[in-house]
């Protein structure tokens, strides 16, 4: 039987959302607690230097603490945080950011800006994966629980748009009679910004023409954008519709179609807010030789490409490509050009070192791009991130490579979540050791060390020891 911990005070919390507290010298992550609770726990795994555990029981609540607002928090694995109110999340979360980055010696304190809080604390993802599980009471349709591959049966989520919620219950009412529910893993769901919504359905390559009838029937009923995938999304169809879904930036309006496979930030109102700060931030002056890795449908590019001389975007997905051609030509920006490539092998497709790159990695961050941006040598870097720990370990390459954080800013995209957004500037220094120096103002290059000292070699697995 595990052991169980009575009586762990909770201290902090660490990224990811859990709880920490401390037992016999060891840390225990507790998820779901907050600072201040006294708790009972389960002991789960126990390593040398920590333990992880699952909580039993709040002993004695912490003052903080809010009663959460949805009746499946704590079993779906969707939400951390919301028994917290949303001005302790958002001050967790720059507490949390600030002290990775500054801990990391890729920035310090004063180089942070101050989080970017949400517009909606509620009802603001415009896409979402429902989990699919036929059991024999029926079909659970939900969200895994923590760490396991369970569905939780889930009847509303308070996270995402209204318009998905709707077709939740569409689903809920009609996907456990199709033909093979048993062949049926998940159903995306995503929401544009006008209100449109568009479904697509994965199942199993055994089930696609059964399912592909059933889909087109339901489609034509509910009048619903809907897609089949039977595999990879080389398999992708679309059944009813374009598939196309159009999101806004800038001012004036830029309109983005994205098909089904590309990706949209989750909270559209808060991409927005985050495209305006990064335009007001650079201060472009329409002379600019820009490159914008992992680019998608262009969310970052076109904005850009409107106030600098010439945006090149890069990116592996080709309907994404495909879609940021569309959507450059639909609003007239013909200084901006896209590739299918891989971002580690963008270079080949400059014409010379560009004045600013910019890159928007999956939550794995992107250090083999570091090795092809450092090779060129931009004046200026922008790193946007959803995952600070991967972030860290990119900048430190950046930083070890004669770049320096000019500012890092949070935002938070994902309310009742531990997840952080963020921006983050770099500016070319030179070239030579770890020293620090006046110039840079952080942990930068020795600007004195001679110009044509190598770059000092870094594996990746020192980058992970600063994560």
């Amino acid at each position: 039987m595990s052991e169980r911990l009575q009586g762990l005070d909770i201290t902090t919390l660490v990224q990811g959302g859990r709880g920490l507290g401390h037992h016999r010298g060891k840390a225990v992550f507790v998820p779901l607690t907050a600072p201040g609770d006294r708790v009972d726990c389960r002991v789960l795994r126990e390593k040398s230097r920590y333990i992880e555990a699952e909580l039993i029981e709040i002993v004695e609540p912490s003052p903080v603490r809010r009663d959460p607002p949805c009746p499946y928090f704590g079993d779906c694995g969707g939400c951390q945080w919301q028994h917290l109110p949303y001005r302790e999340q958002l001050a967790w979360k720059a507490s949390l950011y600030t002290d990775q980055l500054v801990r990391s010696k890729v920035a310090e304190t004063s180089q942070i800006l101050p989080i970017v809080s949400s517009p909606e604390e509620w009802h603001y993802r415009n896409r979402v994966q429902f989990k699919c599980h036929r059991t024999t009471e029926g079909m659970a349709i939900g969200f895994y629980r923590a760490g396991s591959h369970f569905v939780v049966d889930t009847a509303d989520c308070l996270l995402v748009r209204p318009e998905i919620g709707r077709v939740l219950q569409l689903l809920r009412e009609e996907l456990p009679a199709a033909p093979r529910p048993d062949c049926i893993p998940q159903v995306d769901v995503a929401c544009g910004d006008d209100g449109s919504v568009r479904i697509l359905l994965h199942v199993l390559p055994q089930a696609r023409k059964v399912m592909r009838s059933w889909l087109e029937t339901f489609a034509d009923h509910h009048q619903l954008n809907t897609c089949l995938q039977s595999g990879r999304k080389d398999t992708l169809e679309t059944l009813r519709g374009d598939g196309q879904l159009s999101y806004i930036v800038d001012h004036p309006e830029i309109r983005l179609l994205c098909g089904p496979g590309g990706f949209v930030q989750v909270n559209s109102r808060q991409n927005r807010r985050m495209v305006a700060e990064l335009i007001t931030r650079l201060n472009l002056q329409g002379t600019e030789d820009v490159v914008d890795l992992f680019c998608g449908m262009g969310n970052f590019s076109l904005p850009l490409a409107r106030r600098a001389a010439h945006v090149l975007g890069i990116e592996d997905y080709a309907p994404s490509i495909a879609s940021a051609r569309r959507n450059a030509f639909a609003n007239r920006l013909d200084n901006s050009r896209f590739q299918v490539a891989d971002a580690a092998a963008f270079g080949r497709y400059c014409g010379s070192s560009p004045d600013l790159i910019m890159l928007d990695p999956p939550r794995t961050g992107s250090p083999r791009a570091m090795r092809e941006i450092l090779r060129l040598q931009p004046q200026r870097i922008v790193y946007i991130s959803c995952e600070p720990s991967t972030l860290t370990r990119d900048l430190t390459l950046l930083v070890h490579g004669g770049y320096a954080v000019a500012w890092s800013q949070p935002f938070d995209l994902f309310p009742q979540t531990g997840h952080i957004e963020s921006l983050t500037l770099l500016v070319r220094t030179g070239a030579g050791g770890y020293k620090r120096g006046p110039v840079t103002g952080c942990w930068g290059l020795d600007m004195r060390a001679s110009p044509r000292s190598p770059l000092l070699p870094i594996s990746l697995a020192l980058a992970d020891h600063f994560c």
